[in-house]
């Protein structure tokens, strides 16, 4: 699976807030917009609105393909429940994110980066599937090997960023658990995001 790797604090200054956890970003610094002089923001149409909705949602999951996010929706229509409660769990119960989620790793990047190369274990069996589907009852963890890695130590350390209600963690072993299926209110975006208005732009435009 491709890895973003352009511009994080670029998109965070677009959207106005720290989407991605970042300890450094020129946000705080400059809050306007990208551009000339901070160029100023325009009135977006239906579709630009939609649009927009659909990139934050993108960017707050580590920068997702518009496939892969396709590729949910039409899952979670043909899951026969409420679609944009079934989309957004499917995003929110991927592997990296529950990783990102139970402060195992500071930022999604992070979070990516530590299944990609091995460094997870899902119910004690390593998983390096990114997009691995994390359901409720699974324990996630570090392997032993990789617990002494400093961007591990220090985000488990973290005290500032706080735990979603669906999750347990247990720092003293590295792991933690997806108690339940996330429902949308319990979902702690960085920002607003219109579940529904991203389903209804995916039902037309997929």
């Amino acid at each position: 699976m491709v890895r973003y790797t352009g511009p994080k604090n670029r998109i965070a200054r677009r959207f106005g807030a720290n989407i991605f956890g970042r300890v450094r970003n020129p946000l705080i610094h400059k809050p306007n917009p990208p551009g000339v002089h901070g160029a100023k923001r325009k009135k977006k149409s239906d579709y630009g609105v939609q649009l927009e909705e659909q990139q934050k949602l993108k960017a707050v999951y580590g920068m997702l393909s518009q496939a892969q996010l396709v590729r949910y929706f039409k899952e979670a229509v043909r899951s026969k429940e409420n679609t944009p409660a079934a989309f957004i769990e499917r995003l929110e119960c991927r592997l990296d994110n529950i990783v990102y989620r139970l402060k195992l790793a500071p930022t999604i990047f992070a979070a990516q980066q530590l299944v990609a190369h091995g460094h997870v274990l899902v119910n004690g069996k390593k998983v390096d599937r990114r997009s691995f589907y994390v359901r409720p009852g699974m324990v996630v963890s570090i392997r032993t090997k990789s617990q002494s890695m400093p961007i591990v130590k220090q985000s488990v350390e973290n005290t500032v960023q706080g735990l979603p209600e669906y999750v347990s963690s247990d720092p003293a072993t590295f792991s933690g658990k997806l108690l339940s299926s996330p429902g949308v209110d319990q979902i702690p975006f960085p920002l607003p995001i219109n579940v529904p208005l991203i389903c209804e732009f995916l039902a037309h435009n997929s």
